[in-house]
């Protein structure tokens, strides 16, 4: 099922392209002041892409968007989109770009482009609380420590890393079950379902927090994930145009400066552990 996916999804990206996307225009269509830059984010990922008080997008990947617009010389509408829809939309033009703490896999590189990362998501788990007992896993176990039970199960979100990564490290279909969700891949590691399931730091120790008499964090990383900017094939001049205002947040008084004083303290908060240069380094 999962390849017929992928199969349908690289054929619409293809039909796309051999028609020329005429009826998708320039992303860098926004420079003439016609049109934002319309910027695809899934609005339920704290700090990252989230909302106010006052329901309004908030958060570190926002704050990105709003500065690779100004870069560009753009107006930003952020659209909030599901996870899952991110890539369809961009190819059918809903949106002009991807910012969405969206990991740069293979599979998702025969779909959209990216620029280089201007983050790296460590992918720890979010571990039950009685399999870690019985295995004698702890917070700082290693990843290999995890891999050596052969009786783990596993639990990832359709279309996400946290699906497809147990299958690149080799773990057996059979051990990975699919959600269609956050709440339900939470819920299966929360009542024992399954014994694991990893993510990006953030969604993994805010659950946590949610269930800590069910659940544990084990910190140490199955992958280092790289963040990028997601655009449709083709686009090779805003790609470049990506690659240079990446190139600048890393920069001294860069916009990496200004987020860590504006979200250390809400990382640091929510990590506990880490604040923000968690996310910066592939380290």
């Amino acid at each position: 099922m999962k390849k017929m996916l992928l199969f349908i999804s690289v054929l619409f990206t293809f039909l796309l392209v051999a028609c020329g996307q005429s009826s998708v225009p320039s992303a860098l269509s926004c420079q003439d002041g016609s049109q934002p830059l319309k910027v695809g984010m899934n609005l339920v990922y704290p700090p990252f892409e989230t909302r106010d008080e006052s329901d309004n997008p908030m958060g570190i990947s926002v704050d990105i968007a709003e500065a690779f617009g100004a870069f560009l010389g753009c107006e930003v509408e952020i659209v909030d989109v599901d996870f899952a829809g991110l890539i369809d939309a961009l190819n059918l033009g809903d949106i002009d770009v991807i910012i969405a703490s969206m990991s740069r896999t293979p599979q998702r590189e025969e779909l959209i482009m990216f620029s280089d990362p201007y983050m790296w998501f460590k992918i720890i788990g979010l571990v039950n609380s009685d399999y870690a007992l019985a295995n004698g896993i702890t917070e700082d176990s290693t990843v290999q420590d995890i891999l050596a039970i052969e009786t783990t199960e596993f639990v990832g979100i359709s279309g996400q890393v946290s699906y497809s990564l147990p299958l690149r490290l080799n773990i057996p279909e059979t051990r990975v079950t699919q959600a269609t969700d956050l709440d339900s891949a939470v819920s299966r590691v929360v009542i024992g379902d399954a014994d694991i399931m990893m993510m990006s730091a953030s969604p993994v120790v805010r659950n946590h927090l949610v269930n800590p008499d069910t659940t544990i964090v084990m910190w140490d990383p199955f992958e280092s994930s790289p963040i990028s900017i997601g655009m449709r094939q083709g686009e090779d001049e805003l790609q470049a145009l990506a690659n240079t205002f990446v190139a600048s947040l890393f920069e001294e008084d860069g916009l990496y400066e200004e987020l860590t004083v504006k979200w250390e303290d809400t990382v640091r908060g929510i990590l506990d552990r880490y604040g923000l240069e968690f996310f910066l380094t592939e380290d």
